[in-house]
């Protein structure tokens, strides 16, 4: 018998992080050397989890709809590509920085870094309910010292404490949001609210610097005569400036659409939780052209279907929602869009966005080329402009979302069990054979001949590296769906102990049914 272990949701993050190094799924990029901010490397189960993504997103939207085609753009493109996009004039995100500890944040997230900011988290304990103010006083002189130094609590606390203590007697008779509180801390003998640092608590500037997120680079061997060119933010505009060659070559009638996966980059001010946000990172991305007439019922099936398929690939349904954007988060050019979210350890966040961008980006395209990018009915002869619906992932942001929400923790004879329960799409490896006894040179040949039969079906793997039971937690805690044991008695009986995941049921097969046993149920 089993349970499932507590597990605080604030701890996983960091098992996550620690199971992907220790079991290689991903390492810190040039780690020798210090490492790379927000640069990360797959290892070998990495790679193969992330294979696995890319190719069930492709089996989905490529090889199973009879309107979609598939593209693989390059990564530079003609400067001109992104002046018509908007991204060289408008690409950019305010931020800030820190006159004290010089940390640099963007500004439409700064309260979100400050809500998760280690200072914030323990002064939010101390003082929630209804406490007096010697629970914050104390906070400042002790924990506030350490964790946010420059706070103008924890630097004047008389000065602080002469406007707000006089006007309120406790905090549990405070009528303002925590908000309105934080920024009244971090302000000065003046008493106007001041957004503090999320890593030092000193107050930030009203005011935010633009900083464009685009990263350049040169081509041409000579840096004085090399062209300037970027390192494409986004997959969709090699798309849209290969709509006509598409078109042209295999004759599609609308509605039809174009897949692609391929690096994007991004200067982001700021780069945190894991492979989460990044500034080299890989797009799943689809532009399905339409007309204006059917773009909005298009741009709702796109939403159903991009949500089944999280759900097919074994998300847990609590762990995700529809959010449609509010119209003051529209881009200039949408008629609408959507973000699947995710419920991920440091809160819920947008996993995949499904837009209606109308027909903005084929005449932009059209306007700086002067090409005719136009679709032209067949049966009508009408020449027009579709409408696009995009679905646009990040496939790190998927893996991280699968890691997540695969893992799992029970008690199993007193001891911790950690298991990745991947779907088994997804899994890295389908299968591993364990010799019971390495010694034995019987059980390891008839082992490794077996191992060498099934990875021409599948992934599999041989390990004789330590005690079964070892080995069996060893492949639970990335995902392997079976384990096939190879003892003394196959030697006279030939057959195999075969172990599920989940369940870690055990059956005895036969050696010769084993691959088609194995088959009929992976691909179940």
């Amino acid at each position: 018998m089993s349970k499932v272990a507590d597990s605080p949701k604030s701890d996983l993050m960091e098992k996550i992080v620690s199971l992907c190094k220790r079991r290689g799924f991903i390492f810190p990029s040039s780690e020798i050397y210090g490492g790379l901010g927000s640069a990360w490397d797959y290892g070998p189960l990495g790679a193969e989890l992330k294979r696995n993504v890319k190719s069930a997103w492709w089996s989905t939207v490529v090889h199973s709809r009879d309107d979609m085609v598939g593209l693989d753009a390059s990564i530079l493109m003609h400067p001109k590509t992104w002046e018509a996009s908007g991204h060289v004039n408008s690409f950019s995100d305010p931020f800030v920085k820190c006159p004290s500890c010089q940390r640099h944040f963007r500004l439409d997230k700064i309260w979100e870094e400050i809500w998760t900011s280690p200072w914030f988290i323990s002064l939010h304990k101390t003082i929630v309910g209804n406490k007096d103010s010697s629970y914050l006083l104390r906070w400042a002189q002790k924990e506030g010292k350490e964790l946010a130094p420059n706070l103008a609590l924890v630097k004047e606390p008389e000065v602080t404490f002469s406007w707000m203590v006089d006007s309120f007697a406790s905090f549990g008779e405070l009528n303002l949001d925590f908000k309105n509180f934080i920024g009244r801390i971090a302000a000065r003998q003046s008493g106007v609210a001041q957004m503090p640092c999320p890593q030092c608590g000193e107050a930030l500037p009203d005011e935010g610097v633009a900083a464009n997120l685009m990263l350049k680079t040169s081509l041409g061997p000579v840096e004085e005569t090399a062209e300037k060119v970027y390192l494409r933010p986004e997959t969709a505009q090699g798309i849209f400036v290969n709509f006509k060659n598409v078109l042209d070559s295999t004759h599609r009638k609308l509605p039809f659409g174009i897949a692609q996966i391929g690096k994007a980059f991004r200067n982001e001010v700021t780069t945190k939780n894991f492979i989460f946000r990044m500034r080299e990172f890989e797009q799943m991305e689809i532009e399905y052209f339409t007309t204006k007439q059917d773009a909005e019922d298009c741009h709702r099936r796109w939403i159903e279907d991009r949500l089944n398929w999280y759900l097919n690939m074994g998300v847990h349904k609590e762990n995700l929602r529809v959010r449609p954007h509010a119209k003051d988060e529209l881009a200039h050019y949408a008629a609408a869009c959507t973000d699947i979210e995710y419920n991920f350890p440091f809160g819920w966040s947008e996993l995949e966005g499904i837009a209606n961008r109308t027909d903005y980006d084929l005449k932009q395209h059209a306007k700086f080329s002067g090409k005719d990018l136009q679709y032209q009915d067949p049966a009508t002869n009408e020449k027009f402009y579709p409408y696009v619906i995009e679905p646009s992932g990040g496939v790190d942001r998927a893996t991280l979302a699968f890691l997540v929400d695969a893992y799992h923790e029970e008690i199993v004879k007193d001891q911790t069990r950690v298991v990745l329960r991947f779907s088994k799409q997804l899994a890295p490896i389908k299968a591993a054979v364990l010799p019971l006894l390495k010694k034995n040179d019987g059980i390891v040949t008839l082992a490794k001949r077996i191992k060498n039969d099934l990875q021409k079906e599948f992934v599999c793997v041989y390990d004789d590296t330590a005690a079964i039971g070892k080995l069996y937690r060893r492949q639970d805690e990335v995902g392997t769906f079976y384990c096939v044991t190879v003892d003394v008695q196959s030697l006279e009986d030939g057959q195999v102990t075969v172990r599920e995941r989940d369940t870690m049921a055990q059956e005895r097969i036969a050696v010769e049914k084993l691959k088609a046993y194995l088959k009929e149920r992976l691909e179940s």
